[in-house]
């Protein structure tokens, strides 16, 4: 979270916690724009969705990078549902490490996971519970609006054709997304599952001691929708198509985020659109081909893009219970099985074995 002062902490307060402000500012920069809708709803956008900590945000730097798409950023806050229309400077602000501490760099201009901020004001009671996330099939006038709003973002990106999104909660909504979009590219990036739940679960109580330190940290996190993890935690669960019950653990414990990680991606791969391309992360990080064919495959430059993959292998806190530990490998080699393009034998076995 950037560095607010108390008078930006106010704005934000009233832009993003009143629900009616947002609405607001959307409807009054509708009124101001002529949207092709067919057109919006026909590009070639790409939607990026995984799991918090999968290598989505680095992906959606690649991407950006290139130039070839429009994308919200920090200078659209507070007004995020009127892009353009934010309260950030004109003026270059300095790179700094995001709240995660995790070397990622940002500044006003960086592009950033903002515009589950919609979903949130105008379907937010339709899967936004008070301990939980669940999955999301928007009605017609939601989806509608989001068309229009993807509108807008492109209207104010300066000739932009293609929209970037990068939220993970998009993944409770992938159907819809699809079918609204039909030329959209969906990439669910996913990772080695015990290295992926330590990372989680450092997060958590990174977080955690940051709210009960900030009151205004959390308060930010739940207005931008972000549920990942911290004191306003609240996992998806998607029901009794649950492999692991969350239940018998805490989100202390590294076996509740290998859990969670668990239901996340089954039910992905269970209900992704038959279009989906699941991204694994190690292997892009470890193999330029990879990154060459999901730029081929989004009408990209394959040298286009400088932000570099790097994957960290943090050592995890404790062993996974062993029924766990097995189910997650089942899991996470179906997922490399129908990644794209598809692992080697060789990298399929390396692989399964070291989760």
């Amino acid at each position: 979270m950037p560095d607010y002062s108390l008078l930006d902490r106010l704005l934000h307060r009233l832009a993003l916690g009143s629900r009616a402000v947002a609405e607001m500012s959307f409807d009054l920069q509708q009124g101001k724009l002529d949207i092709d809708l067919a057109a919006a709803a026909n590009g070639r956008h790409i939607f990026v969705s995984g799991l918090a900590r999968s290598g989505s945000t680095i992906l959606m730097r690649r991407l950006y990078e290139t130039g070839a798409f429009a994308s919200l950023t920090y200078r659209d806050m507070p007004f995020i549902l009127a892009p353009g229309m934010g309260t950030g400077t004109g003026k270059d602000t300095p790179l700094k490490e995001r709240a995660h501490g995790d070397r990622i760099l940002v500044n006003q201009d960086s592009p950033e996971a903002l515009d589950e901020v919609f979903w949130r004001v105008f379907s937010g009671a339709d899967y936004i519970g008070r301990d939980r996330l669940t999955p999301h099939v928007p009605d017609a006038e939601a989806l509608q609006k989001y068309v229009a709003y993807v509108g807008a973002i492109l209207a104010a990106s300066n000739g932009r054709t293609r929209y970037l999104s990068k939220t993970n909660n998009s993944l409770l909504r992938l159907q819809s997304l699809q079918a609204t979009f039909p030329n959209a590219l969906i990439l669910v990036p996913f990772r080695d599952p015990l290295t992926h739940a330590e990372s989680l679960r450092k997060q958590h109580v990174r977080f955690t001691a940051g709210h009960e330190r900030d009151t205004f940290s959390r308060d930010y996190m739940r207005w931008l929708g972000h549920h990942e993890f911290g004191s306003d935690h609240r996992p998806f669960r998607f029901g009794e198509s649950e492999p692991v019950p969350l239940e018998t653990c805490g989100p202390e414990t590294l076996d509740y985020w290998a859990g969670l990680w668990c239901n996340t991606y089954d039910w992905l791969l269970k209900t992704a659109p038959d279009t989906t391309v699941f991204v694994n992360y190690e292997q892009l990080c470890a193999d330029p081909e990879v990154w060459a064919a999901i730029a081929t495959q989004a009408g990209l430059e394959a040298s286009a893009g400088e932000e570099t993959f790097s994957a960290s292998r943090t050592a995890p806190s404790a062993a996974l219970d062993p029924h766990l530990a097995g189910l997650a490998a089942d899991i996470h080699a179906r997922l490399i099985a129908r990644a794209h393009p598809a692992a080697t034998d060789t990298a399929l076995a390396r692989q399964t074995t070291s989760s």
